[in-house]
């Protein structure tokens, strides 16, 4: 059944709500929606206390592994991490407390998927504790796997037949619609129906949500089988159009 999927994205150690498609390896145009003064523990204790489990907590750039780890602690096997994750370090996010790793740009290579990595990582770390990040940009032909933070537009793309061959190796897909993610415009519901019916595994779709009706509306759209990220709407992060405690409410009435 669709669940609400919460998150914490931090940069420059701070949980920070901002547009995904703005990041930049020179930090040049970020766009934020929001810095909150509380700390990523602090976000992770909520979501424990609250009873949300399989929130992503995402690491947006380098310098933010130390209260990334303090929030895995906070909630030892309720949160996933990603950002900047390799076969080097996943364990040490797992020892951390984290129930899975999440992992995009470290399986590519030369713009194509890396078999050999995927198949050492998931090997390394347990198919159970793998999360494979898909996260996309709609192209003239459908939606094509962008890595490097999203600056990079690979020719891999989200099919039936990538979702297939992938799902041998993980647990759970992550995706963010980056066109439209963190600027609640709206979801884009044709990704989402296609993650519906064609993945084999469970899938949390993230990007442009606005409300809890959006959250209805996921439901709807995929029939109960894909979970739904809201960031930048919910009222805790400055948003107007998502209140936190009816998103909490949702999942409990699941």
């Amino acid at each position: 059944m669709t669940l609400f999927r919460p998150c914490i994205d931090i940069h420059s150690s701070k949980v920070k709500q901002i547009v995904g498609s703005s990041l930049s390896d020179e930090g040049n145009g970020l766009t934020t929606h929001f810095e909150s003064d509380k700390s990523p523990a602090w976000f992770a204790d909520l979501y424990k206390k609250d009873g949300l489990r399989g929130g992503h907590v995402i690491m947006l750039g380098k310098g933010n592994e130390m209260v990334a780890k303090e929030a895995l602690a906070k909630y030892p096997g309720g949160l996933q991490i990603g950002g900047g994750i390799t076969i080097e370090n996943a364990k040490e996010y797992l020892d951390a407390g984290a129930s899975h790793v999440i992992v995009t740009s470290w399986i590519f290579q030369n713009g194509d998927l890396d078999f050999s990595r995927i198949e050492a990582l998931s090997k390394a770390v347990g198919k159970k504790h793998l999360v494979l990040d898909l996260s996309c940009k709609r192209t003239a032909t459908g939606w094509n796997i962008a890595t490097d933070r999203w600056q990079t537009v690979t020719e891999v793309q989200v099919t039936p037949a990538t979702l297939l061959v992938l799902s041998k190796y993980c647990d759970e897909f992550l995706i963010h619609a980056a066109d439209v993610e963190g600027l609640q415009k709206g979801m884009d519901e044709a990704l989402i129906a296609l993650l519906a019916k064609e993945s084999p595994i469970p899938v949390t779709y993230a990007g442009g949500a606005r409300s809890i009706e959006d959250l209805k509306r996921c439901a709807e759209i995929s029939n109960n089988l894909v979970d739904l990220t809201i960031g930048s709407a919910l009222d805790i992060f400055g948003g107007k159009g998502a209140r936190y405690n009816d998103c909490v409410q949702f999942n409990r009435q699941q």
